[in-house]
């Protein structure tokens, strides 16, 4: 059996594309193109959710706390060997009043359920990558979802790295900063968005993390 990759993320991981409005397709999604570079040995899976929180219930959109549905999520996946959590940006959203280190205690409720769900990993132990996701540009605020993401995103977004690097280490997680391995800027509509150069680079920084998992856990 393969070994079997979850990507558990948001509007990112889906592939939203902003220029259009609609999805990038399998030859330009990062997980798609992670897909490739690692080969037929592992079997990538997208989990991802336009809106997705790590586990804020919001109150405009169902269905979009990450803690709420990351069970059943592995459990229709196992065995997993490796979970990627990609998650943040929509926690910044005004509405939900949640500072960067806030958010980091939502994702450490996310890790904890994923970790008790010890029936879905390969091999009886959790092994989780996290990723900070990349910064919210600024000009988001005169974009069409300024109104709707609310003030104080982009500052948030850029403490989430820092954040999530104390939470991985207290849970036992690997980790990595999307923002310092995507050198392409997000895009110039709504400036939270990869671009296709950024799902590129993402999924380029990706298999090289995940190799070296891989080759550690020999």
């Amino acid at each position: 059996m393969r070994k079997h990759i979850v990507c558990f993320g948001d509007s990112n991981t889906h592939g939203y594309c902003a220029a259009t409005g609609g999805r990038f397709d399998e030859t330009q999604r990062w997980c798609c193109l992670l897909q490739e570079k690692l080969g037929d040995k592992y079997l990538v899976i997208e989990e991802g959710l336009s809106g997705r929180t790590t586990c804020f219930s919001d109150p405009i959109h169902e269905g979009l706390s990450g803690l709420e549905y990351i069970y059943p999520c592995l459990m229709s996946h196992e065995p997993v060997d490796l979970l990627v959590i990609m998650l943040g940006t929509n926690d910044t959203k005004e509405r939900f009043g949640s500072s960067a280190a806030c958010i980091a205690l939502g994702l450490k409720r996310l890790i904890a359920r994923a970790i008790a769900t010890t029936d879905c990993w390969s091999g009886g132990t959790a092994n989780i990558l996290i990723v900070a996701p990349q910064n919210i540009d600024g000009r988001y605020i005169a974009s069409d979802v300024g109104e709707t993401m609310g003030r104080g995103c982009a500052e948030k977004s850029e403490e989430l790295a820092q954040e999530y690097a104390k939470i991985a280490e207290l849970m036992g997680c690997h980790f990595m900063d999307a923002d310092a391995v995507i050198a392409a800027p997000v895009n110039d509509i709504d400036f939270m968005h990869l671009t296709m150069e950024g799902h590129r680079q993402l999924a380029d920084a990706l298999a090289e993390k995940i190799g070296e998992i891989f080759r550690d856990k020999r």
